[in-house]
């Protein structure tokens, strides 16, 4: 070549975009072009002089004549970079011919085809992966058991996309949770939390992401590299957790065609644990609904317009119990009088349920009990009908409206004197007169001070919000002030009260305000229920199980036994007190059981009729 072919030869040499080899007839490197020494990280002086099998995978001197019978074709090899790596490229050889047109030399032009070669692969990778999801997607929407089916699809997922371990996670900034895993059948032993430890707090973050992590053990076996890739499983309700998938090696620098199709089978699980939690949840309702009913002290009916029974549920300890299968079928007029029937199930409807209704306090045949019932349209032709046994509530009811009677008896007349008394002192009179009108007055604004009081305690008790403290004191005092405060009126009528005790004190675990009510209202009642001049005993004593025993003794009406086990609830008057017209508001024995069982005590009764009553409150000692 001439002098200019020679230059224009040397700067094509340098400036193309190739990588050029130049290779002597025996087949060792002369020089090569900037690229190329980039491209396997060699200086020009360390290339120069070597074999050319320094540089490319021949087996054999015989694969050189094969080299140059493929001169005039591209073909594909791999070359060797200086750091031992391997690297794909694209081949093509020629010779270079002197000015006689022998050969001189041997040009060979290299093209790096690695990521070509990757491209193809995860394209491959992701056709197949493709393929797989859509085939175990389906066979997991066809199953009745998804949580069983999971796994497969996550090791479905782990070959097609050729990685070593998947699995469902719930993730946050401090923990990991694994819902269900697949590991490749030759890894048995990986700790996909410490793999994931360092990354915790970015993937709540910005998930979405390839993580690499160094010194992962797998089977106790340090592995230089782990890549992890980790997405967001989404659902039309909302987050599921994470799809995660595990490589042994830094192939996870997927296309966006492959993150798709790994984003796609996320949201294909997504969905399919959506179901299971709606398949879950409905059960559960079901479950739900099915303990309430079982556990519904109620009656429950479900009827058509002609009171035909279509359903029946009732618990066996309902006083209207039947069997099931003996009841279904039949008219509910077959069961109950017609008139009863007749006002649950209004006759004169216009032919359909429409509204609800509600039927209280009806008695039937053979019963004691009282009950209520409520009608609830489910539709036009068919309604729920709830029958309750409401003996209680009414008993409750009618006490009440005794009481109202009582309270406003008991408030009327001590304020009808008042008034009375204070129209007679306006009027004027004797000094003696005067004096006994406001004493009278006084007596009767005090009645009926302590009854209001009665009536605001009972609701503070029952409110919760009178509050007691249990403490350590010694009970005389308490005792003895509560005998001084009921002394006055016992004294109007001759009655004295005896405290006795065997120990100059006696502690106990109370509240000494609470206490003060329950001794007052029990020594109050002995005195009112006692005949003038008898005695009333207030005994104290530690018991023999440690206990701190007081009992309040009087000698007069007694009580009833039938009313014995009705005397602490609420309003409750003995029939022979009424009778007596003895005045009272039915709680101050509500306050006294109230008191004693919020100081962890114990109240009992003893009585015959007309020989009087003895009430032993028991209490904690105190050490």
């Amino acid at each position: 070549m001439d002098e200019k072919t020679v230059l224009d030869y040397r700067a094509l040499f340098e400036q193309t975009g190739e990588c050029v080899f130049i290779i002597g007839l025996d087949f060792k490197l002369i020089t090569a072009n900037p690229q190329a020494l980039r491209l396997l990280g060699y200086e020009d002086h360390q290339l120069t002089g070597l074999p050319v099998e320094e540089i490319m995978l021949l087996e054999n001197v015989d694969q050189r004549e094969v080299l140059i019978e493929k001169h005039s074709s591209l073909s594909e090899h791999t070359l060797k970079k200086k750091n031992g790596s391997m690297l794909p490229v694209e081949l093509s050889m020629s010779f270079v011919h002197n000015a006689l047109g022998q050969p001189a030399y041997i040009q060979m032009l290299a093209r790096d085809v690695s990521e070509r070669r990757q491209s193809e692969a995860s394209l491959k990778r992701h056709t197949r992966a493709l393929s797989v999801i859509g085939e175990v997607t389906a066979s997991l929407f066809r199953s009745s058991n998804i949580e069983i089916k999971l796994p497969e699809v996550l090791e479905s997922l782990g070959y097609a996309v050729d990685v070593f371990c998947c699995a469902l996670l719930d993730i946050n900034k401090s923990s990991v949770k694994i819902q269900t895993q697949w590991v490749s059948f030759d890894t048995t032993i990986f700790d996909i939390t410490t793999a994931l430890e360092p990354f915790l707090e970015t993937i709540t973050e910005n998930p979405t992401r390839v993580f690499s992590v160094t010194g992962v053990r797998i089977d106790n076996v340090e592995i230089p590299l782990v890549s992890i890739l980790v997405i967001p499983v989404q659902g039309m309700l909302g987050f599921w957790g994470f799809l995660a998938l595990f490589d042994k090696q830094n192939q996870l620098s997927w296309l966006t065609t492959e993150f798709d199709a790994v984003q796609t089978t996320a949201n294909l699980i997504g969905a399919a644990l959506e179901r299971l939690h709606y398949e879950k949840t409905i059960r559960l309702s079901e479950m739900r609904n099915r303990v309430i009913v079982d556990a519904l002290p109620d009656l429950l009916l479900r009827t058509d317009l002609l009171g035909q029974i279509l359903d029946y549920s009732v618990h066996p300890s309902h006083p209207l119990y039947l069997p099931r299968e003996s009841v279904i079928g039949i008219k509910l007029s077959e069961l109950w009088p017609l008139d009863v029937v007749n006002m649950i199930i209004d006759p004169e409807a216009q032919g359909a349920f429409v509204a609800a209704h509600w039927v209280y306090g009806f008695s039937l045949p053979n019963h004691d009990q009282v009950f209520e019932a409520r009608l609830h349209p489910i539709s036009s032709e068919e309604a729920l009908i709830i029958v309750r046994d409401i003996t209680e509530q009414a008993r409750l009811d009618q006490m009440k409206s005794d009481f109202i009677n009582r309270a406003s008896h008991e408030l009327r007349t001590p304020l009808t004197s008042a008034i009375l008394m204070a129209e007679l002192l306006q009027h004027g009179g004797t000094q003696e007169e005067m004096a006994e009108y406001l004493e009278t007055l006084m007596h009767e604004l005090n009645r009926q001070k302590n009854l209001i009081n009665q009536l605001l305690l009972a609701g503070r008790l029952e409110s919760g919000r009178m509050k007691l403290e249990s403490a350590r004191l010694d009970l005389l005092p308490v005792l003895t002030e509560s005998v001084q405060a009921v002394k006055a009126i016992a004294n109007t009528r001759k009655i004295s009260i005896k405290l006795e005790t065997d120990q100059p004190s006696i502690n106990v675990l109370g509240d000494a305000g609470g206490l003060s009510q329950v001794f007052i209202n029990l020594i109050n009642n002995a005195v009112k229920f006692s005949p003038e001049g008898k005695t009333i005993e207030v005994l104290a004593a530690q018991s023999e199980n440690g206990e701190v025993r007081i009992s309040i003794a009087d000698h007069g009406l007694g009580i009833p036994p039938e009313a014995i086990p009705h005397l602490f609830e609420r309003f409750y008057r003995a029939r022979n007190v009424t009778v007596a017209e003895i005045p009272g508001s039915g709680v101050g024995l509500y306050i006294v059981k109230s008191i004693v069982d919020e100081l962890g005590g114990r109240i009992e009764v003893q009585s015959e009729l007309n020989q009087g009553a003895t009430f032993i409150v028991y209490l904690r000692h105190s050490t």
